[in-house]
């Protein structure tokens, strides 16, 4: 997982950089930013078994939660060709984190 999120940041950052843009901040990005903080505070007052259950559980949610910003809002808003097809790339990773994380939710419960 780390290695994917590390390659869509990556990408992201080489697109911005050769299209010169900078990016902007807006609704889905800062609920995504506020979710991920509200998160890792939860999180850090867990450990052992709760943890992990909170962890997985907080992984589906962000997982689904950003499948469905994709779908809804950035990829279909996406006026560049180069930026709708990141998107719909980080769309299949985001998906495949979103599934794997299911699996292990099941497993937990």
């Amino acid at each position: 997982m780390i290695t994917d999120h590390g390659g869509a940041i990556k990408a992201a950052t080489d697109l911005v950089g050769k299209l010169k843009v900078t990016p902007q901040e807006n609704d889905t990005s800062k609920a995504l930013v506020k979710d991920g903080q509200d998160a890792r505070a939860k999180l850090a007052k867990l450990d052992g078994d709760a943890f992990d259950k909170a962890y997985v559980d907080n992984e589906v949610g962000y997982h689904a939660a950003v499948v469905k910003a994709l779908d809804d809002t950035l990829i279909p808003n996406a006026q560049n060709g180069e930026l709708q097809s990141l998107l719909t790339s980080v769309r299949g990773v985001a998906a495949a984190h979103l599934e794997h994380a299911r699996q292990l939710q099941k497993l937990l419960k």
